[in-house]
Formats: C-alpha cells, structure tokens, sequence
C-alpha cells in the first residue's frame, strides 16, 4: 500500500472519529462516544448531549445586541434593522468542545439579562419559562464544510476539520417564526439520524 493511501485512510478516519492525530506522537484509536441526534425530533444542543449520558457544559459565551441583517430579517419575518439577540456559545460534553452555536432572537422576546442567566441551559427551556412562548416545530438545513480559523480556534481543532453546519428556523404554535439557529457540529463527535416515511400507502 502506498504512503499516499495509507495517508489518506488515516486522513478519513480521524474525520470520523476513529482516531486521532498528533504530529511526533503518533496515530491513537480514540474512545470517545459519538453523540446520536435523531434529525426528525427537534431538540437542541442540550438534550442531545444529556441524552448520550454526558454532562452539558458551556466553555464560553457572548451576548450581542444587534440590528437585523436582510437575511435575519427574512428568516425571521421582521424589518431590516430590527432590534435581535445574539447569543454565542461553544457546547462541551463532558468538557469537550463539541458545538459552536448562534442563537439569534428577536429582543421583543427575551432580554440580554435572561440570556446572560441562561449559561449552560437551552434557549427553548428560556423562551418558554421567560418569553411566554414555546417552539412547536423547527426547519433545519444541513451542510458540511470545513472549519476556517475562527471556527477552528473556538471548537479547539485543527483548521480544516470536517464540521456539520446546521440552520434552524423555529417556530411557535401560531406559525410565527422565534429563533434562528446556527450550529457547527464536530463531524466527529456527533451522528445524525433522520427517518424517512413513505413511500407505501396507509391501509384502509
């Protein structure tokens, strides 16, 4: 087998989790769990890494006050400019940085010194209990791509490392759009799931 084959499986693996790197130690099975997320049940980050038996944490975060881009603005259904919440975070499971999250949020709906209690708590637990408002269903797209050096610095990886990029919109039981969501999960650390119906007929 050639080094070029041998690198490239070793290359693979590490991207998925099965081993790691270190440049002059060597080549190391990892032992580290991945975390299962079932796609067709909307939970977040949270749930996910309480449901695999791992203990959540929060290695650091950052509140910002923030005018509505043209984008935000029409994921969320409001004017340009308008008032938004901001809330960065990156995700541990059992100390481990797992997820960098942005949350974003209209400020009609919560407040800066909610955000700032919510530490290493869930954004839907927070809109319910302080907003007066719950998430009925989500819709979320699915990328893959590669981690620049901001996303590289804050999830404690290599630049390069393979990430899957999730964006959510949630919304509530009226329809009405409440939060926006991006996600850069560690390919790594985490397994998606998603059940797919059809395409047979219900009898009767």
């Amino acid at each position: 087998m050639s080094r070029a084959t041998l690198r490239e499986a070793l290359r693979s693996l590490e991207d998925d989790g099965f081993v790691t790197r270190t440049r002059g130690a060597g080549t190391f099975a990892t032992h580290r769990p991945r975390l299962r997320n079932n796609l067709d049940v909307n939970f977040g980050v949270t749930d996910a890494i309480q449901a695999a038996g791992m203990k959540a944490g929060t290695v650091n975060s950052d509140i910002q006050s923030v005018r509505a881009s043209a984008q935000e603005a029409k994921s969320l259904e409001l004017a340009q400019g308008d008032p938004l919440l901001v809330l960065e975070r990156v995700r541990s499971a059992d100390g481990r940085p797992v997820v960098f999250s942005r949350d974003v949020v209209p400020a009609a709906l919560l407040t800066v010194d909610a955000l700032g209690r919510l530490r290493d708590g869930s954004v839907y637990d927070l809109l319910e209990q302080e907003g007066g408002t719950s998430v009925l269903h989500g819709v979320v797209t699915l990328e893959p791509m590669r981690a620049d050096r901001l996303l590289a610095r804050k999830l404690d990886v290599g630049r390069g490392q393979l990430l899957l990029y999730l964006r959510q919109v949630d919304y509530d039981s009226a329809g009405d759009p409440i939060l926006l969501s991006h996600e850069y999960h560690l390919a790594s650390a985490f397994e998606f799931s998603v059940v797919r119906r059809g395409p047979g007929r219900r009898p009767g």
